[in-house]
């Protein structure tokens, strides 16, 4: 359960990503779909049935000239067994789209630590990537994503009124592919209180694992419950416990030149 718990978590909406043409800069478009990259802190309690395992916690700094760094960090248990996961991704925002630069994580807890690095060498054409001391350089496509950026994009395409997405990321040193469908919205009532959200379904050719989660339009689309089923029976609840956002500069779409 701790596992299965950590990969959701620090996948929790990791999700070809949609192209979305930056509008100008005066449409409420433009304005709308860069409200996800807005500095905020959101703190979630994990859930096993009635069982809280323990806490995870996302950051988004402001940004420096176009630069950010979103940081999740994670530490839940039962009994005996631990996991504790931080995670941190550069990147940059180049003519209204996601563009990863780097990307480290490190676990450590019950069984073998280890971490993970991904560098975004759109220069010289490659990825570098290590996973468990294990080394992989990769073909640089563009629009492929870490498992953070992946979540940001995520929220932003939200603002686009998609169907369905698809995303590919680089994860554990080769790229991966995901699909999400949007079921409709729903009133989702947690402790932290009661929100209007669209209710997302990661996309799976079998029903044997469900995943859902629910985003709030009028939180810039964060996050505020993510439900996982197996065999039709609940395994694991994330629910959002609190919030803030901080005030920033006006929102742009700068283009800048590659940083690496």
């Amino acid at each position: 359960m701790i596992k299965i718990c950590s990969v959701i978590l620090t996948g929790m909406m990791t999700f070809s990503s949609p192209v979305i043409a930056a509008e100008p800069a005066e449409t409420s478009l433009h304005q709308n779909f860069l409200k996800p990259l807005t500095p905020h802190n959101a703190e979630y309690k994990v859930y096993y049935g009635s069982i809280e395992l323990g806490k995870a916690r996302y950051q988004l700094p402001a940004s420096s000239d176009g630069y950010y760094e979103y940081r999740f960090d994670s530490d839940v248990s039962l009994l005996m067994l631990s996991d504790v996961r931080n995670i941190k991704s550069e990147f940059q925002l180049v003519e209204g789209k996601i563009k990863p630069i780097r990307y480290m994580s490190e676990r450590s807890g019950t069984g073998s630590d280890y971490s993970e690095q991904t560098a975004f060498a759109a220069s010289q054409g490659v990825i570098h990537t290590i996973y468990k001391e294990e080394r992989e350089k990769l073909e640089y496509a563009e629009n492929v994503l870490d498992p953070l950026t992946s979540q940001l994009q995520f929220r932003m395409d939200m603002y686009s009124n998609p169907k369905t997405l698809h995303y590919d990321m680089v994860k554990e040193k080769e790229f991966d592919d995901y699909e999400f469908k949007i079921v409709g919205k729903e009133q989702v009532i947690i402790d932290s209180g009661t929100y209007q959200t669209v209710k997302i379904e990661v996309v799976r050719n079998s029903k044997k694992r469900q995943t859902f989660f629910w985003m709030a339009p009028d939180l810039n689309y964060l996050p505020v419950r993510l439900s996982h089923f197996s065999k039709g029976s609940k395994q694991l609840d994330i629910q959002l416990d609190n919030y803030h956002f901080f005030e920033s500069q006006k929102m742009e779409a700068p283009t800048v030149h590659s940083k690496e």
